[in-house]
C-alpha cells in the first residue's frame, strides 16, 4: 500500500505512539501528509492496515526470502503442503541456524590436546605463512573476518611469546574458497585420543527397519567446542600480516572427531537409549 511506504505510523505492523502525533498535526498543516486524508480518518486506517499485516506474518514473510531461499526441498510436496510447510519451519525456526547466526558453547567439555615433546619446541613447530596470490590474501582476509566477527579466533598481541605456529592455506573449489589450517606438523606430536568413534557401515547396520530416517548436522560443529587456554597457545595460525590463535576447536586438528564424538555421546545418553545414531 502506497500510504504505509509514504507515511510510517506502522513499525513492525503496528502502530508506533511516537508516530501518531503526525496525524493529528495533519488537521492543521496538511501539507505534512503529501495530501492524504488528515487526522482521525488517516490514524483509523492506519489502524485498519496494521490488522492486516500482523508482526508474525511480517517475520514469517522475512523468514522465507532470507533463510528458506537458500535451502532445497527435496520432499514430493501436494500443493497444500508445500504451502504449509513455511509456516510450520517458521514454528521451529530456533533448530534452523544460518552462517550469519552467532555461534553455540558447548560448557564443560573443553578440549585440550596433550604433546609428546617438552619445550624448547622444534622449529618445525613454528612454520612462517605460506606464500598467496593476491586472490587468496583476499580470501583469506574475509576468512579471519568472519572468524573473528564469530568469536573463533583472536588476534595475538606483539607482545606475546609465540612458540607454535601454523600456517593456513585456501583451498578452492567452483570459485569457492575454504581457508585450511596445514596442522600436519602439530598433530605429528600431538599424542592420539583412542576413543571410539562409529564407522559409517557398522551405523548403517542399525537402522533396516526404520521407516523414516531423519538427519541433523550441526552448523560449524568443531567451532561449537571451547578449547582450554592452555590448548590455545597450540592453535596460533599465522598468515602474511598477522597470527591469530583459536579459542573454539578447529577443523584438521589430530583428535578433533574423538572429541566431538565423547561430547556428543555425554550430552545425548538418552538418545542413545533410544537408538539414536550420532557420528
Amino acid at each position: 500500500m502506497e500510504y504505509y511506504s509514504h507515511f510510517p505510523q506502522l513499525r513492525n505492523g503496528q502502530l508506533d505512539p511516537s508516530r501518531i502525533q503526525d496525524a493529528q498535526l495533519m488537521k492543521t498543516n496538511p501539507n505534512r501528509g503529501k495530501g492524504y486524508t488528515a487526522g482521525n480518518s488517516c490514524i483509523k486506517e492506519v489502524t485498519n492496515y496494521s490488522k492486516k499485516v500482523s508482526p508474525v506474518s511480517l517475520e514469517l514473510k522475512k523468514f522465507k526470502s532470507e533463510q528458506l531461499n537458500e535451502a532445497e526441498i527435496r520432499l514430493h510436496l501436494t500443493d497444500k503442503q508445500e504451502s504449509e510447510l513455511p509456516a510450520l519451519l517458521y514454528d521451529q525456526k530456533e533448530a534452523f541456524k544460518s552462517d550469519k547466526d552467532a555461534l553455540g558453547e558447548i560448557i564443560g567439555h573443553e578440549v585440550e590436546s596433550t604433546l609428546n615433546i617438552e619445550k624448547p619446541y622444534p622449529t618445525l613447530l613454528r612454520r612462517p605463512a605460506y606464500p598467496a596470490s593476491p586472490k587468496s590474501r583476499e580470501a583469506l582476509e574475509i576468512h579471519m573476518k568472519e572468524l573473528l566477527d564469530l568469536g573463533v579466533i583472536i588476534k595475538v598481541g606483539h607482545n606475546e611469546e609465540v612458540e607454535i605456529t601454523t600456517p593456513v592455506i585456501v583451498a578452492w573449489h567452483n570459485e569457492k574458497s575454504r581457508m585450511v589450517g596445514d596442522f600436519r606438523a602439530l598433530n605429528t606430536y600431538t599424542v592420539p585420543d583412542r576413543y571410539p568413534t562409529p564407522k559409517i557401515h557398522n551405523s548403517l547396520t542399525q537402522i533396516p527397519q526404520a521407516g523414516y530416517i531423519s538427519t541433523m548436522d550441526t552448523l560449524k560443529g568443531f567451532h561449537q567446542n571451547v578449547v582450554t587456554q592452555r590448548e590455545r597457545r597450540y592453535l596460533r595460525i599465522i598468515f602474511y600480516c598477522a597470527v591469530h590463535e583459536y579459542l573454539r576447536m578447529p577443523f584438521g586438528i589430530k583428535n578433533t572427531p574423538s572429541n566431538l564424538q565423547r561430547m556428543m555421546n555425554e550430552i545425548f545418553p538418552e538418545g542413545l537409549s533410544e537408538g539414536w545414531l550420532i557420528i
